[in-house]
């Protein structure tokens, strides 16, 4: 009940106000039954433009982290993601990958959409990241089409470490739904899952137009503030 007061009240209302969004291929989105919505993920404003032009309710993987934050922020993005009817997933190892796989694939079995960033992780530079093979694995297993989704504009209005967003107008693409019919019974051969999520970031990419890197954003992530810290630690020297 709480969503749709969110949607149509209090939050879609006032986002449709400040960003104007230019919505592109709405018609894609199946107008009943089970589907996944994939898209590229460059913003925290994402969870919430997304599901505010999308006409039915739409279910997301949100990461454990929005729901155990300290202090009072922490407890009310926590109490709103909760209302949203989100589900939190723990990416900390394969056995959190395999949990996540079955939260989604019961949303799935409800007849509802499904919301999934397949690069696991928000862009930090605005680049579109190499996909995690979980979305192909639900897909498949679930029999159920995938479309494609490109946020464009949200990274320059709120990029990773900035609160308040910038009003500003912003693009969201869905493309024709993917079928991966062809593949049934294949979500546990590794070569078929891997085909199945490039296809599903490059439509992504053919939507969004962003820089591809066929790496996962979170290790390369990792390896910058890695060197980061070590120039903290060792300085250059002045000649």
């Amino acid at each position: 009940m709480f969503y749709y007061v969110l949607k149509y009240v209090l939050l879609g209302p006032l986002l449709r106000l400040l960003f104007r969004p230019r919505i592109e291929g709405l018609e894609h989105i199946p107008a009943e039954g089970a589907a996944i919505v994939a898209g590229n993920h460059l913003s925290f404003s994402d969870h919430f433009l997304m599901p505010a032009i999308i006409k039915r309710r739409i279910t997301f993987l949100a990461k454990a982290e929005y729901f155990t934050g300290p202090g009072v922020r922490g407890r009310l993005t926590a109490a709103f993601f909760r209302s949203a009817g989100q589900i939190p997933v723990d990416r900390s190892g394969k056995e959190a990958g395999q949990a996540a796989i079955r939260e989604g694939l019961g949303v799935l079995g409800k007849g509802e959409l499904l919301g999934v960033y397949p690069e696991g992780t928000r862009s930090h530079d605005g680049r579109l990241y190499k996909g995690k093979v979980g979305v192909a694995v639900m897909a498949i297993r679930a029999g159920v089409p995938v479309v494609p989704c490109a946020m464009v504009g949200t990274f320059e209005i709120q990029p990773p470490g900035q609160v308040i967003p910038k009003i500003k107008r912003v693009t969201v693409r869905f493309g024709e739904p993917l079928d991966f019919s062809r593949y049934a019974g294949l979500e546990n051969e590794k070569a078929a899952i891997r085909a199945v999520t490039d296809e599903i970031m490059y439509a992504i990419l053919e939507l969004s137009g962003q820089e591809y890197v066929d790496r996962y954003a979170a290790v390369v992530k990792a390896e910058e503030q890695e060197q980061q810290q070590s120039r903290k630690r060792f300085p250059r020297r002045r000649s």
